[in-house]
């Protein structure tokens, strides 16, 4: 079988807490682990998107319409749907698998994430990762 759940790859989360969310791949688990014996990976995505922005408002409401929320999770490849769509974002520094299990490491990590989601959408590219599914 062919391994299309690489790092980068934009997928769909279908259950829990984030159902119908974004995120992107950071590190992929195949085979499992000792803990985890099934195929995992380490998903980075938006909790809450971006808003839509018009030019007429003031600096300070762009600023916070254009702000977003990200999570770090340990996934089930049973509960995500991949895209076609890749990011390229590196989050491999940032987002580590010790950052799950340790709460002020996550935090750390979540704030890291949020910086560089965001600079990716103040660069206008990627517009599909950054909208909310409709469905």
């Amino acid at each position: 079988m062919v391994k299309f759940l690489k790092p980068g790859k934009v997928v769909i989360l279908l259950s829990g807490r984030y159902a119908g969310k974004k995120a992107v791949i950071v590190k992929n688990y195949d085979d499992g682990t000792s803990s985890r014996p099934y195929g995992h990976a380490l998903v980075c995505g938006l909790a809450k998107e971006p808003r839509k922005v018009i030019k007429r408002s003031s600096q300070k409401t762009q600023a916070r319409r254009s702000s977003m929320k990200t999570f770090i999770k340990v996934v089930n490849y049973q509960h995500m749907m991949p895209t076609r769509y890749t990011l390229e974002v590196d989050l491999k520094g940032v987002v580590t698998p010790d950052c799950v299990d340790n709460s002020t490491k996550k935090v750390e990590a979540n704030k890291a994430a949020k910086a560089l989601m965001e600079d990716k959408f103040k660069s206008g590219k990627n517009r599909w990762f950054f909208t909310k599914l409709q469905f």
